[in-house]
């Protein structure tokens, strides 16, 4: 099941619909790339405050890690020819109650340092390239191949799997974990309520939220797309 598609058109984001066959809350997920286009934070904020409940992603408290890591994604905007921001969405003022079960800021760290130190040595360095290329290349980069999310992994992942498990254990898997469990507390607590739920959290954890949806019970019924970023425009002058 594709989750990010890139094609002709430009890249593009499956809103992910599931329900239970035993009834309950609905759930709505939308993979999110933290940077894209305006209008597709724009169009995620409208059906957000179509919502009952919002499932969001967000560390809690400071991170020098993720300020860090990040750095290589923020610096996509700088480049104003980009076109591109980052995710702006208000969800404090949607309207529409919202929990962010994620980790803490120190978490975070004491897991970082925890990392075997040839993986935390090899991601550092590679920071200060990825955001020299991403700030004069940044939206080629959203509308290649390179974005797209399946929900097995790809080749790729796989070839570089020894690297990415300790990371992805650190950066994905808990962060997912965390995500099921908000979602398995309310189906508990609310299993006969018509609510839909909406999850946003970043498009590599949404093959693990799903994994933990299905054993919950819930199924995709229906997607459609958003578009992320858009190939109308000419990124090589970007």
């Amino acid at each position: 099941m594709q989750i990010i598609e890139n094609s002709i058109v430009g890249t593009r984001s499956a809103v992910l619909r599931l329900t239970r066959r035993a009834g309950g809350p609905r759930v709505v997920i939308f993979p999110m790339l933290h940077v894209a286009e305006p209008r597709f934070f724009r169009s995620v904020e409208a059906r957000l405050r179509e919502c009952d409940l919002l499932v969001v992603e967000g560390i809690h408290g400071p991170s020098p890690v993720v300020d860090g890591l990040t750095l290589t994604y923020r610096m996509m905007p700088a480049n104003e020819a980009s076109g591109l921001v980052v995710d702006d969405i208000p969800y404090a003022d949607l309207g529409v109650p919202f929990v962010a079960p994620d980790l803490s800021g120190a978490e975070i760290e004491d897991g970082w340092r925890k990392l075997p130190w040839q993986h935390r040595a090899v991601a550092w360095a590679v920071v200060p390239v990825a955001t020299i290329g991403n700030f004069f290349a940044g939206r080629r980069s959203l509308l290649s191949r390179s974005v797209e999310v399946n929900d097995l992994p790809t080749a790729e992942q796989e070839l570089h799997g020894d690297l990415l498990e300790h990371i992805d254990e650190l950066f994905v898997d808990r962060r997912d974990d965390r995500v099921i469990a908000a979602l398995a507390e309310v189906v508990r607590e609310r299993p006969d309520e018509d609510l839909q739920v909406a999850v946003v959290y970043g498009a590599d954890h949404v093959p693990g939220i799903l994994r933990g949806l299905y054993k919950l019970g819930y199924r995709v019924v229906d997607a459609d797309w958003l578009m992320v970023v858009s190939a109308d425009q000419d990124p090589e002058g970007v």
